[in-house]
């Protein structure tokens, strides 16, 4: 067991991108890295909810085979209304395909999780640690909720009310501010954007609001979330030049977030574990630290 119990691990989404990050949660699980909190929206909530449940298998599979299934998406799924990414399917019924471990998620005392989406009616961001996901049901359609992009997927729904991505919250998509807010001062973040990638400002923030009429809130989110993000990266830069975090900035990314073929999935994996192979050693001598 590696203790790092002090330090807050960050998850970034990104898609199908998450398949090159994905071999860092593998490892992570196989060497018994035992962070003291896992973040992540999109993308990263599926990240999160792996490494909890110490599920290497399903870390790996979510992310690169699983694309496979019929029922994963694609444009006919997208023509049906079910959402380019079938998210019904991938978080809340494909528990026969890839099963999710409860149990082992509840028996996890040492990490607490932390995943947020965006409330369409009126774009605050909501939170849940692991006190909230009293059960399998609740943990599929917060990490769907989390998951869910405005028009490519259908909303989510809890408890009546819709959301969409977690990353047109006010974290941006890195949820440093959270992790900061729990406490931690000590960070390891697997990013799935280049180091030098700046979100770009809504050109046509009109356009979009037009296109958001019945959800103008979710307008105003993807419009701001430009600004957040950028300011979450430079919060992570600066506690990486102080030394209080490690930073994993993918140098090889062969996939965009959209990616359903799963040979360039599997490539991409292939890609990130290299990377992180080279980075393990200054990784652990950071968590010692």
């Amino acid at each position: 067991m590696i203790d790092a119990t002090d330090t807050a691990l960050i998850l970034e989404g990104g898609g199908m991108r998450n398949s090159y990050t994905a071999p860092a949660i593998v490892r992570f699980i196989q060497e018994h890295v035992v962070f003291g909190w896992a973040g992540g929206v999109s993308a990263g909530s599926g990240h999160a909810i792996n490494y909890v449940s110490r599920d290497a298998h399903r870390a790996r599979e979510a992310f690169t085979n699983m694309a496979a299934n019929a029922e994963f998406g694609g444009w006919k799924s997208l023509a049906r209304g079910r959402g380019y990414f079938n998210a019904e399917f991938i978080y809340e019924r494909s528990n026969d395909v890839l099963p999710f471990d409860w149990d082992a998620f509840l028996s996890n005392t040492d990490t607490e999780v932390h995943i947020e989406a965006v409330r369409a009616d009126t774009g605050h961001t909501v939170q849940w640690t692991k006190k909230d996901l009293a059960n399998i049901e609740t943990v599929g359609k917060v990490t769907r909720a989390s998951s869910t992009l405005p028009k490519i997927m259908p909303m989510a729904e809890i408890d009546g009310i819709q959301y969409v991505d977690g990353a047109l919250g006010y974290s941006g998509g890195l949820l440093i501010d959270a992790a900061e807010k729990a406490g931690f001062t000590k960070f390891l973040v697997l990013a799935t954007k280049e180091r030098d990638y700046v979100r770009p400002t809504v050109t046509r923030p009109i356009a979009t609001r037009r296109l958001f009429n019945k959800h103008p809130a979710v307008a105003e989110a993807l419009i701001v979330r430009p600004g957040r993000y950028n300011a979450s990266k430079k919060r992570i830069l600066e506690l990486e030049q102080d030394g209080r975090a490690k930073v994993f900035f993918p140098d090889q990314m062969s996939v965009d977030a959209s990616e359903r073929n799963v040979t360039k999935l599997n490539t991409n994996y292939i890609l990130g574990q290299a990377q992180m192979e080279r980075e393990w050693d200054e990784w652990m001598e950071f968590l010692g630290g």
